[in-house]
């Protein structure tokens, strides 16, 4: 019997896949007035409206089965509830990179990652390298613009 992985995310994620959900659903009604009126104007096999509008219909109905598996399978996190000494989902980090700049991430779920505002994904290779670590250790991981090097700094829950 086949298990179902439980996907990690913070309730922030959580809540966002939700809107998003109810955005696509919200859209079906549309979509399918959409497909009524293209029917209406005859020949199917040329309407190029018709065909825009089941295919949009496809894509609405891929992306809510998408965030619907994502949705079941979530495994909501509060970082404000965790503490230890190790680098876990949720954790924020402070590295030090070569040249000793602070750099500060916190760990969170794939759909969630945004490296600009300082959020990386535990699966990503940072976050992989990064999980299970102490303050004080070194932490090397291969980035596309070559290898990398890390100290952790700092660990927190937050």
């Amino acid at each position: 019997m086949a298990t179902v992985e439980k996907m990690p995310m913070l309730a922030e994620g959580y809540e966002k896949l939700q809107a998003q959900a109810r955005a696509l659903k919200s859209e079906r009604p549309q979509v399918i007035d959409a497909i009524e009126e293209a029917r209406a104007h005859g020949d199917l096999s040329e309407n190029a409206e018709y065909h825009a509008a089941k295919e949009r219909q496809g894509q609405i109905e891929a992306m809510i089965a998408d965030i619907d598996d994502r949705l079941s399978r979530a495994m909501v996190i509060d970082p404000a509830t965790l503490s230890g000494d190790k680098v876990i989902f949720g954790a924020t980090v402070q590295l030090l990179d070569e040249n000793d700049k602070t750099i500060v991430y916190q760990i969170v779920g794939e759909t969630e990652a945004d490296a600009k505002v300082g959020r990386i994904s535990y699966s990503s290779p940072l976050g992989r390298a990064l999980i299970g670590r102490n303050v004080g250790d070194e932490v090397e991981f291969s980035a596309p613009s070559g290898d990398r090097y890390f100290e952790i700094a700092k660990i927190e829950f937050k």
